[in-house]
């Protein structure tokens, strides 16, 4: 017999792809991407009001006449890293009566539960260099319904009522529609093809006009003698695009077309009733639908241009058309066109091929690559100089005096310019601090230097403030989120090192100092009475409780949170970590180190006696954790919702693995005498003296008791667990809500798992009942910690009542395989997240396009809130992945 070893397993790095990311070939392949918005308009950057009432000062109406101050969108959307040149797709099926040439959806006053895009389409493919990419659109043959989507949901004011959703009208009846299919392969870095196929999906053949479009953000009209960019037409025909002292670049058709030009400006005459623009903006647009060619520039110049062709596409015809932009003017035949197409599919399945090793399952392999397809469509390019734009522009009427006290005024020193992974390209196109550090987590798998870059972009000095507190979002940058971006940096450290071999130690020191002076900020900020416990407002979990709680409270005083001190306690532990890893080579953090540990102490001792008061967060008689209201008069209140805000403790543990004393003496010296003569604080927490397997020491705010109390509630298919994963409020309160009466006004919170009758925080966030990926996610993550500490002997109830017991590891897989069942098809065939509609569910034209909602109805599964916000719920790719590989203890 011969020895026989096991091979290697290839990497992602291995790949073309994968050598697309390499440090010397990143910032080419790097340079263009799928970096423009599905919406510009309606945004707070675009918002010039007196009343901050962004969405109705640039509505949807306005946005194909109106040049853009900020950023630019586009469907479909390509351009390079400062969005100085952007590509989209332009469609009219000779009914509408604009072109389709950005999506549309509701404003936040318009739905019956927030804004809302009404359009369906989704993300299918892509690779992280984008070297490859795929989106598909499908396009209704009848009038857009843009009125009776408006109308109809403004009947359905009540909030207990559904959404009128695009596929409700009928519109996709006898499926007379087009699906448009947009892809871009790269040539080279700045090589960029775009092949449009459309087939028509309808019984009778239909004509399309099809029209890529190309131009310039416009960067000109809000500075006096600004150089203005040119497109001008050339021979071919084809397009050549100048911009100051950068390379000229050449658009051009594969097939016939016309090109038409116009100035991306604003047409002040429709707007406002003033002035006269030469080939405004929207020109292309009235020229199209008018069959003239009276508004266009003559002379085949501007600063956007549009490549138009009509086409009748029989009843299940398929048109392909191909354009390409790139450096060179030489032309490109088919062959070699679609050559550059196949190859570049081949690299993309050759890099998921690597990264799907053992995950059997072809459709769990289907779900996945969209997951990670969303992930990669939803970077975009954000620019917001908040200064600037509290000023006004030199060559514009300057804003309202109210600006200068009004939103995000005492965030001046903010101005971003960056590409940056958003929540979602339509509803959320803009950052959110806590988003982020989840999407980086899920990036990691793929591209962690994008994914660290991400990281340490958020704690730079024109994002942080410089009282250290981190942005939330544009709507209100001083708004609070939970401060995951530590868990988050030492995740994205972690999953690098086991890709690339190599401990990014000096990124995890460069993001480690910025997040302490975060740290800092919140142990300043949020801790009302200076007792470890904090407050920290809404949390980025909306009407989870039954007060706004970033507004002032109708009772007065404030609200001692569990979650809030809960995260804090994640945060120390998190921070402890890291300086711990740190401390490996450089001794120095060792007393960093022992200072996370003290305080990790001083929160868990708070969070069961709130300041020597008696009143802790933890109810003995309920076995549970809540918030604990505190008024003026000094009475503490504890707010008996059972609701995620008393499971986030859970996600507050670290378990330090054998060795460690060995490796920390002068950590291990210091903490060991704290606890010695601190038995008031040993107490409080797994001793640390009690070791595990492997002699590892837990810290944790939960004891043995009561986190087997905790997981009763949580496992519990009457109150926490569901189907598809850990709901975000106990379903015990739909029989028995919780209120509280105060000064002639009734507060309320019940079980609702699908949309929120509640606005308590506006928009269209529910945290009462739905499952929600993110926390269910960290969830996962912490049973997994303890189970690391505890092993297998350690065993729990799951679910609740059933007799059958598992140790926690295996809990958490069971959660896994729960959360991924939201998308995976089950034995009918049917994916949860699709609902009940049967197109969605049974048409082989729909039925494998996988929407990532923001949350998911508690108890059918079905997707809610925005629908492709991939940025968080982007987490089952890592679900997905981790359950396919086999556990080892």
């Amino acid at each position: 017999m011969t020895d026989q070893t096991a091979e290697t397993p290839p990497s992602l790095l291995d790949t073309a792809e994968g050598r697309r990311l390499a440090a010397g070939a990143r910032e080419a392949w790097h340079h263009w991407g799928p970096y423009l918005s599905e919406r510009q308009w309606g945004t707070v950057r675009e918002d010039y009001s007196e009343g901050g009432t962004a969405w109705d000062y640039l509505p949807h109406d306005h946005a194909r006449s109106r040049a853009y101050r900020w950023g630019e969108d586009g469907l479909a959307g390509f351009s390079d890293d400062r969005q100085l040149l952007c590509l989209a797709l332009g469609l009219w099926n000779e009914k509408d009566p604009i072109l389709k040439e950005r999506l549309f959806g509701l404003t936040n006053s318009e739905g019956n539960h927030g804004e809302d895009v009404k359009e369906l389409y989704w993300f299918l493919d892509a690779t992280p260099a984008h070297s490859y990419l795929k989106m598909l659109y499908k396009y209704p043959q009848s009038a857009f319904p843009y009125a009776d989507l408006v109308t109809e949901n403004g009947r359905r004011k009540g909030r207990n009522l559904p959404e009128y959703e695009l596929i409700d009208t009928g519109i996709f009846d006898q499926r007379r529609y087009f699906d448009v299919e947009v892809e871009y392969a790269k040539a080279a870095p700045d090589d960029i093809l775009m092949r449009v196929t459309v087939t028509n999906r309808g019984p009778d053949a239909a004509p399309l006009h099809v029209l890529p479009q190309l131009w310039s953000r416009n960067t000109w009209s809000w500075q006096a003698d600004a150089v203005r960019p040119l497109l001008r037409e050339s021979e071919g025909p084809s397009v050549v695009a100048t911009r100051g002292t950068r390379p000229p670049l050449t658009f051009r058709a594969l097939q016939p077309v016309e090109f038409l030009f116009c100035e991306n400006e604003t047409n002040t005459q429709r707007l406002f009733g003033w002035g006269t623009v030469p080939h405004p903006k929207d020109a292309i647009n009235d020229d199209i639908l008018a069959g003239t060619r009276s508004r266009v520039n003559p002379l085949k110049e501007g600063t956007k241009c549009a490549a138009v062709s009509r086409h009748e596409i029989p009843s299940g015809g398929t048109q392909v058309l191909r354009f390409r932009l790139a450096p060179s003017d030489d032309a490109m035949d088919e062959a070699s066109f679609d050559r550059v197409f196949a190859e570049r599919l081949l690299d993309a399945d050759a890099f998921y091929a690597v990264l799907q090793q053992g995950m059997d399952d072809p459709d769990a392999r289907l779900v996945q690559r969209q997951a990670f397809a969303g992930m990669i469509w939803s970077k975009q390019y954000y620019h917001f100089d908040v200064r600037r734009w509290l000023a006004g522009d030199p060559t514009e009427p300057p804003p309202p005096k109210s600006r200068r006290k009004g939103r995000d005024s005492d965030w001046e020193h903010l101005n971003n310019a960056d590409i940056i992974s958003m929540p979602d390209t339509w509803e959320y196109p803009w950052y959110a601090a806590w988003d982020l550090a989840f999407h980086c987590v899920t990036f990691a798998a793929i591209d962690p230097e994008f994914a660290k870059g991400q990281l340490i972009l958020l704690t730079r000095e024109w994002y942080m403030h410089p009282n250290g507190q981190l942005p939330a979002y544009e709507w209100a940058f001083g708004d609070v989120n939970p401060p995951v971006h530590a868990w988050a940096a030492l995740r994205v450290y972690e999953m690098d090192r086991a890709l690339t071999g190599v401990a990014d130690r000096a990124f995890l020191e460069r993001v480690f100092h910025k997040l302490m002076l975060n740290f800092t900020w919140w142990v300043n900020r949020k801790d009302e009475a200076g007792r470890n416990i904090f407050q920290g407002g809404f949390l980025g979990l909306d009407n989870i409780g039954i007060f706004d709680r970033s507004a002032p409270l109708p009772t007065g005083g404030y609200i001692n949170q569990s979650d809030g001190t809960a995260w804090m306690a994640m945060y120390t532990l998190n921070l402890m970590r890291i300086a711990l890893e740190l401390a490996e080579t450089d001794h120095v953090y060792e007393d960093i180190a022992s200072k996370f540990f003290e305080h990790f102490l001083y929160i868990a001792q708070a969070m069961t006696n709130v300041g020597g008061m008696g009143v802790g967060l933890w109810d003995e008689n309920d076995q549970f954790y809540y918030d604990v209201l505190h008024l003026p008069d000094g009475r503490m209140m504890p707010m008996r919702i059972r609701s995620l805000v008393g499971l986030i403790p859970l996600c507050a543990v670290e378990v330090l693995n054998a060795g460690m004393r060995e490796r920390f003496p002068g950590f291990t010296s210091r903490a060991t005498w704290l606890l010695q003569h601190r038995p008031d604080l040993a107490e409080l927490v797994s001793r640390w003296e009690e070791t595990g397997k492997g002699e590892c020491v837990l810290l944790a705010l939960l004891r043995r008791h009561r986190m087997k109390a905790l997981l009763m509630r949580m496992l519990d298919e009457t109150e926490f667990l569901a189907d598809h994963g850990v709901r975000s409020l106990s379903k015990a309160h739909a029989k028995a809500p919780f209120a509280i009466d105060w000064d002639g006004s009734h507060f309320v919170a019940d079980y609702e798992p699908g949309e929120s009758t509640s606005a308590a925080f506006g928009g269209n966030s529910n945290w009462r009942g739905p499952i929600w990926m993110p926390i269910n996610y960290l969830l996962i993550e912490s049973l997994r910690r303890f189970d690391g500490f505890y092993g297998p002997e350690f065993k729990v109830e799951c679910p609740t009542g059933s007799g059958h017991y598992l140790a926690l590891s295996e809990v958490a897989d069971e959660l896994a395989r729960r959360l991924t069942r939201l998308f995976l098809r089950d034995a009918a065939g049917r994916r949860p997240v699709l609902g009940d509609n049967s197109l969605m569910q049974t048409d082989p034209a729909f039925r494998d396009h996988i929407p990532f909602h923001e949350y998911f109805h508690g108890d059918t599964g079905a997707g809610l809130g925005a629908a492709h916000q991939t940025g968080w719920t982007g987490l089952v790719a890592l679900l997905l992945l981790d359950h396919s590989r086999p556990k080892a203890r």
